[in-house]
């Protein structure tokens, strides 16, 4: 956020909001339109190609969406999506809040935007 200071998660809920505009489950942020400077920490289950491939969409319409997922690069999202935007593996194991334990897989940053898409 000090970075892009975003506009708006797009992925989130109360507890885990990183900004004060953010769509939540039930406003179903894959049915919203983004603009701006968006960030996004999608759902890692089988739902991740559909986020991953509204992020880079969106950043085709003139968003710039910052997204962070785990760099699981055998997989099809990977290659359509990820692949397009400019790619930040994360160095180590990523460890959220007051989880004791870290993330079981390496992550990565993609940002969509203009000069990426």
């Amino acid at each position: 956020n000090r970075i892009y200071n975003f506009d708006i998660d797009v992925c989130a809920i109360q507890d885990n909001a990183k900004c004060k505009n953010f769509f939540s489950p039930e406003d179903n942020g894959l049915s919203k339109k983004w603009n701006g400077k968006c960030w996004m920490n999608p759902p890692y289950g089988r739902d991740i190609g559909k986020w991953m491939k509204k992020a880079y969409e969106s950043s085709l319409q003139g968003a710039t969406v910052v997204c962070l997922v785990p760099a699981r690069t055998d997989t099809s999202w990977w290659h359509e999506y990820a692949m397009k935007g400019q790619i930040r593996f994360i160095r180590g194991r990523l460890k959220f809040n007051n989880v004791k334990t870290n993330a079981p897989f390496p992550s990565a940053v993609i940002i969509f935007n203009n000069s990426s898409s």
